[in-house]
């Protein structure tokens, strides 16, 4: 099957014939293929039903660790929702206020209000009565 098909000097007909075979001969090596697939994918379950569950490891991911939760200690005076706790990128705002200037104790919080169970004020942590 070496041999190199013209297909220009094929008639409409003779193409037609030769997109027959090849969809046939498509299908069955599919057909072939996915049985191959399907049966060594039954083995690899029947292998891992056999397995000891200590073989296994975890089978439950584990949780996510519980950060305590960071104050923010600076605050946007133009935008007072807008605040950063000192960790990671400086927000745009604030490095926008620094290049012109302005410094970094400008925007220092000094009393943080209540949370939910408690409070911190000016820096330290409180437990509520």
């Amino acid at each position: 099957m070496s041999k190199k098909l013209n297909l220009d000097a094929m008639s409409v007909d003779e193409m037609w014939h030769l997109h027959e075979e090849i969809s046939q001969a498509l299908s069955v090596r599919l057909t072939s293929e996915k049985r191959k697939l399907e049966k060594r994918l039954s083995q690899l379950r029947r292998e891992k039903e056999t397995l000891q569950p200590a073989d296994l490891g975890p089978e439950v991911p584990r949780e996510r660790r519980k950060y305590p939760r960071v104050f923010p200690k600076y605050r946007n005076p133009n935008e007072p929702s807008e605040t950063w706790s000192g960790r990671g990128k400086q927000p745009r705002w604030l490095a926008a206020a620094l290049k012109k200037g302005k410094k970094i104790e400008e925007f220092v919080i000094d009393r943080v209000e209540f949370t939910k169970n408690n409070a911190r004020v000016d820096g330290q942590r409180v437990s509520k009565a």
